[in-house]
């Protein structure tokens, strides 16, 4: 029997994000297969978390083409890019606690691609005077990553409706972020 190896990070994924810590025998069971299979495609925990950043940055990459981040204003394409990112929300929310993805010089390049387009869109709504300009794009894009990691670990705890998730994650960030007329 074939594995299917994106169905077997999925699975990783789904188990990691509930159970950070989860050993690779816990991994393979989630994904029905064995410790040795589970070998044979991934060499041991660091290769199945670069695997599964490799998984994280092509889904955040395509929700970002998805949002359509340059057109109309920006407050919108923010909603829209939420709404893109929400599946892979629960990924993210594990890999943004995976140090070992951000520290030294072997950090994946697709993350600055990703930190780059959204740090456009904000500075796009900067420049359009839709976005206070005390916050820094780089503020803003971090911000962003925090209440999407957040927003996916309420929802696997059952703390917040799976339905609500683009609407609290996009208003909460705009309402910090939106620039409000001075009395």
């Amino acid at each position: 029997m074939a594995v299917d190896r994106e169905q077997v990070l999925r699975s990783a994924a789904a188990l990691l994000t509930r159970k950070a810590t989860a050993t690779m025998d816990e991994v393979a069971r989630a994904a029905g297969i064995s410790r040795a299979t589970l070998h044979r495609h991934f060499a041991g925990r660091d290769a199945l978390v670069r695997a599964l950043e490799s998984l994280g940055i092509a889904e955040c990459e395509a929700a970002l083409e998805e949002a359509r981040t340059d057109e109309g204003p920006a407050a919108e394409a923010v909603r829209r890019l939420v709404r893109a990112m929400e599946p892979s929300a629960a990924l993210l929310a594990f890999l943004y606690t995976e140090n070992q993805l951000f520290e030294g010089e072997e950090q994946n390049e697709g993350w600055a691609r990703i930190d780059a387009g959204l740090t456009e869109l904000f500075r796009r709504g900067q420049e359009s005077g839709e976005f206070r300009i005390d916050l820094t794009p780089a503020w803003l894009t971090e911000a962003l990553y925090g209440l999407l990691a957040s927003g996916a670990w309420a929802v696997a705890e059952g703390r917040v409706a799976r339905n609500d998730f683009t609407h609290m994650i996009a208003e909460l960030l705009l309402g910090g972020a939106l620039r409000r007329e001075e009395p």
